[in-house]
């Protein structure tokens, strides 16, 4: 066969191998089909159960407080009788209003100072060369392993000979001198930072306090939310110091409030329960709208920090 005949075969050939892989070609681009497996399906469904799980304590704290006296344990999440009456009620028996005051005060400075307080920490162990470092930060983390029992009377003893037992600071003010866990969990953070981006910064003339808070502390910005969210929720949740410290009912935070109500019309009072669950819908309603407000930076800290380090 010539030359020309093989020539003039391809040519004929070329059209319809073209034509077969435009044909092909949109069934690549089209991503794949998700198929249903028995084990995709059996994970779906007990992501679902845990999920009501969880979720099902709410719900029904949310249906008693919305029921009558007497059909606040009649355990059903759709109320026979629905009446908004007990958040009125609640706001007249209790000054709802000031303990949550009082507990956003606290929480808010607590997550503040701990937050800054455990950078700084937690940037000295990692980008600092010092001798006695590494025993240093092992007898920080030491300290994780007291039991909160075992410093609870000297603490006391401190704050009441500085004569501010009584008072809101106890609530706060000792996270002023750090975290261990946070410290730790920032520690790991800033040794996943490039050192030669603040090794430039100090040719360019940044002291230490500029490196830290103009360059450090953006990157980190992820594990900063999640200690944040972390001490937030752990302060507003927090009962046994108030319980230690507090004196007056006008200097009470949402938990030390909801304890109050517990011995009025709980256990040891007139059985009003419907009170006390819808003070306690009043009290975990923020937390619930601050974690949906901060999930994306949540789900980002804890997956950044966890592969950081």
């Amino acid at each position: 066969m010539t030359s020309e005949a093989l020539d003039a075969g391809s040519r004929a050939v070329a059209p319809a191998i073209a034509q077969a892989e435009l044909s092909r070609g949109p069934s690549r681009l089209r991503p794949p089909r998700r198929t249903w497996t028995i084990g995709r399906a059996l994970i779906l469904l007990a992501l679902i159960a845990c999920s009501v799980i969880f979720i099902y304590p709410f719900i029904w704290l949310l249906s008693a407080s919305l029921k009558p006296r007497s059909d606040v344990f009649d355990n059903m999440l759709i109320p026979q009788t629905i009446t908004f009456h007990n958040y009125l009620t609640v706001w007249q028996q209790a000054p709802m209003a000031l303990w949550l005051v009082n507990t956003l005060f606290v929480t808010v400075l607590a997550a503040l100072t701990v937050a800054i307080s455990s950078a700084m920490v937690a940037w000295g162990f990692a980008y600092f060369r010092f001798p006695l470092r590494g025993p240093l930060f092992g007898l920080v983390l030491a300290t994780m392993m007291l039991p909160g029992a075992v410093t609870m009377v000297p603490v006391f003893l401190i704050w009441n000979s500085l004569g501010m037992v009584g008072t809101l600071t106890p609530l706060w003010a000792q996270n002023l001198f750090g975290s261990a866990f946070y410290i730790f969990l920032l520690r790991q953070f800033f040794l996943g930072l490039p050192r030669d981006m603040f090794e430039a910064a100090t040719i360019d003339g940044a002291g230490n306090w500029s490196i830290f808070w103009r360059i450090a502390v953006p990157l980190c910005r992820p594990a900063l939310v999640v200690t944040l969210l972390f001490e937030f929720q752990a302060a507003w949740t927090d009962l046994m110091r108030p319980l230690i410290y507090l004196r007056d009912a006008s200097s009470y935070t949402i938990p030390r409030g909801l304890k109050a109500l517990l011995d009025q019309f709980g256990f040891g009072g007139d059985w009003h329960w419907e009170i006390i669950v819808t003070a306690s819908v009043i009290a975990t309603v923020p937390m619930i709208l601050l974690f949906f407000a901060g999930q994306r930076h949540f789900v980002q800290g804890i997956a950044t920090t966890g592969s950081k380090g």
